[in-house]
């Protein structure tokens, strides 16, 4: 047996949360060459890559903002930054193996697993850039400028990591605090690494340091540095998900959640695989997971985890229960898988069947879908239209293996809009309004039904036709992507 096939933890698809909405109470390269017109202060951008030198750029220092306010088009009106998205931790390496089966889960042998793999890296043939390097990756393809929010060892696997992340066209900006003895100033300051096992099913079992640590990886990261908030501070979007919680303690969490929005950055928010764990996990855990939900201008969830944190089954109607209960949430974004994608706003629900393709592997579609959710937030889209080209994404990732340098790519996000094939609309509708939520206007893609809505429902018919004739011009004009190779 392939010395490399040992058990490894699991994240289940369908997490229970054990979080009440009543926590909600708790108060709680080129791309680089940002186009600024006038400058006041600066944020150095890392690179290791041998490639080229990456001076600091300099950017204008904005304070508090108008982000946020609502478009004509049901979009959001973001301000003028230079910085499209900042991702916020979880910067991690994934060395993705092939094995015939994974053994049953045991943490001894996991640790084992993991200390024998350490000591004798594999081919760099089976790295990979994982983690929110997804998210970042997916989004530049898509012509967003990006920045990388975290921490990196200083050795080979930070080495690759800066530099997939340079040759893709996203900075980095250092989160750094000083060890406070020898093991943090060793293994404990290295780049993360995730191994990933993935069986002829195309189940995957995961397994890293931050699984065997009984405080985050980076718990001695306490403050957000100068340069930090300069960048969070230059960004329209910083997007968070569950793992950050592996990564940094709940208050620094907390505190970088109550900086983005101070200085009007969009936070948005995917708990991800981790949600379950953080609902049950310690009071500190609980009240930063419950921030995130007031807090987020954007909260994105699978089906199953918006049914477990409300306790309500219509997609909808759970969404329309979370913005209720969210200080500033703006979108309520719930993933159905190969059904499609919602968007619930406090005035409006958008609909949007999942484009029929060969689905290859999972993971990564996530990252890229919240990819697109972002350029859709940022450049005011039309909500469906921002849900069909985030199920695109969604999509052509899931043909492809694998994620990081393996996520869309922007030539096959046009193949699939231009083919159109999308899955039955008609069944999706019927799931989302069987309990007749009350919404005053549901937005449907469709590729040519007719609906009538009820007295609840005023049903506006959006067809993939107009749909594809606005999408494709930004696409295939370059407006939405960095490089005329992706």
């Amino acid at each position: 047996m392939n010395h490399h096939a040992l058990a490894l933890k699991f994240h289940s698809f369908s997490p229970q949360y054990a979080l009440s909405l009543s926590n909600f109470t708790l108060q709680s390269p080129n791309p680089l060459q940002f186009r600024v017109p006038n400058v006041s202060s600066s944020v150095s951008l890392r690179s290791r890559s041998s490639a080229a030198d990456v001076s600091p750029v300099r950017y204008t220092d904005v304070s508090s903002s108008s982000i946020g306010s609502l478009g004509e088009t049901g979009g959001v009106v973001v301000t003028e930054k230079p910085i499209d998205v900042a991702t916020l931790g979880n910067l991690c390496v994934d060395i993705v193996l092939s094995v015939d089966e994974l053994p049953p889960p045991s943490r001894g042998e996991r640790k084992a697993l993991m200390d024998e793999l350490s000591l004798s890296p594999p081919d760099k043939k089976y790295w990979e850039a994982g983690g929110n390097c997804n998210m970042a990756i997916a989004a530049a393809r898509l012509g967003l400028q990006c920045v990388a929010i975290g921490h990196v060892g200083d050795e080979i696997y930070g080495e690759f990591l800066l530099d997939v992340l340079h040759e893709e066209g996203i900075g980095t900006v250092a989160l750094d605090g000083e060890a406070t003895n020898a093991k943090d100033a060793s293994s404990f300051c290295e780049t993360l690494i995730c191994w990933v096992l993935v069986d002829p099913l195309q189940r995957h079992g995961f397994c890293s340091r931050a699984d065997f640590k009984e405080e985050p990886a980076f718990s001695w990261i306490t403050d957000l540095s100068d340069e930090v908030k300069m960048a969070i501070r230059q960004s329209k979007v910083i997007f968070c998900n569950g793992y950050d919680f592996d990564d940094f303690s709940p208050s620094f969490i907390m505190s970088t959640i109550d900086y983005a929005t101070k200085v009007g950055t969009a936070i948005f928010f995917d708990p991800g695989p981790r949600g379950k764990s953080l609902s049950k996990g310690t009071p500190d855990e609980r009240r930063a997971l419950s921030h995130f939900f007031r807090m987020s201008d954007v909260l994105l969830l699978t089906s199953e985890e918006a049914e477990s944190l409300t306790g309500i089954k219509n997609p909808v109607k759970a969404g329309q229960e979370i913005l209720r209960n969210g200080k500033g949430t703006k979108w309520v974004i719930v993933k159905m898988g190969p059904k499609g994608s919602v968007l619930v706003t406090k005035s409006s629900v958008s609909v949007a069947p999942a484009f029929k393709v060969e689905v290859v592997d999972t993971v990564g579609c996530g990252d890229s879908f919240v990819a697109a959710i972002a350029l859709g937030y940022i450049r005011n889209m039309p909500l469906v239209n921002t849900l069909t080209i985030a199920n695109a994404v969604g999509a052509a990732t899931a043909m492809g293996c694998g994620a990081g340098r393996n996520v869309a790519k922007r030539h096959q996000v046009v193949d699939l809009i231009k083919a159109s094939k999308l899955n039955d609309e008609e069944s999706l509708l019927k799931e989302l309004l069987a309990e007749n939520p009350e919404t005053p206007k549901v937005n449907l893609l469709s590729k040519g039904m007719r609906k009538e809505g009820s007295n609840k429902q005023q049903i506006e018919i959006i067809s993939m036709e107009k749909v594809v004739s606005e999408l494709l011009p930004e696409l295939e004009l370059g407006r939405c992507c960095v490089k005329a190779s992706s």
